[in-house]
């Protein structure tokens, strides 16, 4: 290694804090992170490599901030949750690699009568003034657009869009690369791939747009539409469309992803189509 190739590795490893932030005893910071100024640092928490917060964060709790994830200014992570069984036991908050969480972001916490773990995934943004509630799962790659609210428990699939000013009932499933529109009141479960838009949510269609964006090809899609409008037609009962298409379409993987989904214990129900 030459001499500017280690002064730039030791640069980069270096951790940054800025004067007028606070770090507690017992906080891990992995090399190359960034604290940035009137940042709080609670004494459990877990940086990795190359995080950064950029200004006026608060980190609290056992909570793990993942590589490369940057917290923007005013966001908390990791506060106790806002439930009145909650009585401060030592439940944990996630944050995966490369994520982004903007301004006002509030991500709290698991609770002990909950999964005890709050999770967003890796390569998430999470927009200005999401809440992310106690004991929400989020998977990888999930867009949460601006003022989008979850309650307790919500489960998020990966590559799930969620529209400015959503709002998720609590223990909602979200399946993965579905659509939630805008301004939509979700009250049950959504179907992988599903699309739902409304006060309260309706599920409108397929989020074709979402799948042609992942990449699957349109041979797969135009199977998942044929499936789709034969589950949700106007013809015999919710019972015997399933089963039909379960028959006809099952070892279809997009179908039988959809037919486990719906298969799976539910809080809420489904959205169905009007």
């Amino acid at each position: 290694m030459d001499l500017m190739t280690d002064i730039n590795q030791r640069m980069t490893d270096r951790v940054t804090i800025h004067p007028t932030a606070i770090v507690a005893h017992g906080a891990e910071l992995g090399p190359g992170v960034d604290v940035g100024p009137f940042c709080t640092v609670g004494p459990n928490v877990v940086i990795e490599a190359g995080a950064k917060l950029v200004s006026h964060v608060v980190v609290d709790g056992h909570t793990r901030i993942g590589e490369d994830a940057q917290l923007f200014p005013f966001c908390t992570v990791g506060l106790p949750p806002q439930d009145l069984k909650y009585k401060n036991e030592p439940t944990q908050c996630e944050i995966g690699a490369r994520t982004l969480v903007r301004e006002h972001c509030t991500i709290h916490r698991g609770t002990a009568t909950g999964l005890g773990i709050t999770r967003v995934g890796t390569d998430c943004m999470l927009m200005a003034v999401v809440h992310v509630a106690h004991d929400c799962q989020l998977g990888n790659s999930v867009i949460v657009a601006n003022n989008a609210v979850m309650g307790g428990h919500v489960s998020i699939g990966e590559h799930a869009v969620i529209g400015g000013a959503a709002a998720i009932h609590q223990f909602v499933r979200i399946g993965r690369a579905a659509m939630i529109g805008g301004v939509s009141g979700v009250e049950g479960d959504v179907i992988p791939f599903g699309s739902v838009i409304g006060n309260r949510a309706r599920l409108a269609s397929l989020n074709i747009i979402g799948l042609r964006r992942r990449g699957f090809d349109k041979a797969a899609i135009q199977r998942l539409h044929i499936a789709f409008k034969a589950l949700y037609s106007k013809e015999a009962v919710f019972a015997q469309r399933l089963e039909a298409v379960r028959e006809k379409f099952g070892t279809d993987p997009l179908v039988a992803e959809i037919l486990a989904f719906i298969d799976a214990p539910s809080h809420r129900g489904l959205i169905r189509a009007e």
